[in-house]
């Protein structure tokens, strides 16, 4: 039985990792939590029937304590990731990290090479990789189902609905509160490229901007919140009401409040964030981004990540020198061509779980239980190997907002040295 002390009790560390440890009790449990919200405190508390003394409203009361559990996972916001996890290092607990590592290159590095060094599994959440989808096309890459790669187009549909709750209205609205696009939901892209191509990325560019959500596209006398009659409502796409007081209570709807009663979702968009107009926000990230990528192993990259999308997914297309595939993760289909034979080969991706990542959570938490219970610490999302990909995605952002190509060998040594000035301090 592997114990773990969560940080951090909002969607992923209670419906992700404390999901699984709730679906897997012969395995691993929760037994202690650090959360400011005390109503998420208390509900992560009654999941996993956790004492009195173990529910702490912030990270440092906990890991004051000596040593609660084998393990801690860390799911704070994206840019309070660095602090709880050094202290978690020197108190000697296995370390599962939200992705980002880190809103601050300097940051990310000096974690890496605490990883190197570490006795315990250091682990980040890059749970594409444990996908059964794109498990399966590594899989096809290195039998050589299309001989050598040559070049790769990998899209993220976020889907209109996902971008303008999580985006415009959401936790990750403004770079200067979280991180900006490319590293909060695409750092996964920057990370699955790397490990589908297996060499170092050389080169990026990238361009992108805030096109759509600004308050000069507002329909006329739109009020501040989409519950204050707006004369827009009926065909905005956008509207808070449709999006949230519907039956539909998926994982949008039930992030708003906790009290799914049409009556406490409508109080909280009356009072909340995901209330307001989505051109009348503080958002500022980019609502599309193509990223260009060369690696040091000839390949090249195109990425797009764009909101105006109808469905959330993942779609890919590897062009080899004898054969080409397409996939699509939501489905979990893989279509593999062939050159020679003209053939073509369907193949449906069995996945390992219903999560949100095509199985991609369970597949983590299962390796990480693993990890710790046999005494291994080579992870396949180790924060060692996880640089590379955080650095790509910061790249990317300089380039965006610079207009230049960044080489990353470089754009890494000016950040190891800020780092060694960071620590001579």
């Amino acid at each position: 039985m592997v114990t773990i002390a969560l940080i951090g009790a909002g969607m992923r560390g209670t419906h992700a990792y404390g999901a699984y440890a709730l679906e897997h009790t012969e395995n691993v449990q929760f037994v202690a939590v650090a959360e400011p919200d005390p109503q998420s405190r208390q509900r992560f508390q009654t999941l996993h029937n956790i004492p009195n003394e173990r529910c702490f409203a912030t990270w440092q009361e906990m890991l004051k304590q000596p040593r609660l559990a084998d393990a801690v996972v860390i799911s704070t916001p994206d840019n309070m990731h660095y602090n709880p996890t050094m202290a978690a290092i020197e108190n000697g607990y296995h370390i599962l990290l939200e992705k980002p590592m880190s809103t601050n290159p300097v940051e990310c590095i000096a974690m890496g090479e605490y990883a190197k060094q570490n006795e315990h599994v250091f682990a980040v959440c890059h749970v594409l990789r444990y996908a059964g989808f794109f498990k399966s096309l590594k899989a096809l890459l290195q039998a050589g189902r299309i001989g050598q790669v040559v070049s790769i187009q990998h899209n993220e549909n976020v889907g209109y609905r996902h971008y303008a709750h999580s985006y415009v209205r959401g936790n990750w609205r403004n770079s200067d509160l979280s991180s900006p696009m490319i590293l909060a939901k695409s750092c996964h892209d920057m990370d699955i490229l790397l490990w589908l191509v297996d060499a170092d990325c050389e080169n990026i560019s990238s361009f992108g901007e805030l096109t759509y959500f600004k308050e000069e596209h507002a329909p006329k006398n739109a009020p501040l919140r989409c519950t204050d009659s707006c004369p827009a409502e009926a065909e905005c796409p956008y509207s808070a009401q449709k999006h949230y007081l519907s039956e539909n209570l998926d994982w949008f709807t039930t992030t708003i409040s906790m009290d799914t009663s049409i009556e406490a979702r409508m109080k909280a968009l009356k009072e909340g964030p995901y209330g307001r107009c989505v051109f009348h926000s503080d958002n500022n990230v980019v609502d599309h981004q193509v990223v260009n990528m060369e690696f040091k192993n000839g390949v090249t990259a195109a990425f797009t990540m764009c909101a105006f999308t109808r469905e959330t997914s993942r779609t890919i297309k590897l062009m080899g020198t004898l054969g080409e595939i397409r996939g699509h993760m939501e489905r979990n289909e893989i279509e593999i061509s062939n050159f020679a034979n003209g053939k073509k080969e369907i193949i449906s991706v069995a996945t390992i779980g219903k999560d949100i990542h095509g199985g991609g959570d369970s597949g983590l938490m299962d390796d990480f239980i693993h990890l710790v219970e046999s005494g291994s610490t080579i992870s396949l999302t180790s924060a060692d190997v996880s640089v590379q990909s955080h650095l790509m995605a910061f790249a990317a952002e300089q380039s965006r907002l610079l207009k230049k190509v960044v080489n990353l060998d470089a754009f890494k040594k000016e950040h190891q040295r800020d780092s060694l000035i960071q620590n001579a301090k």
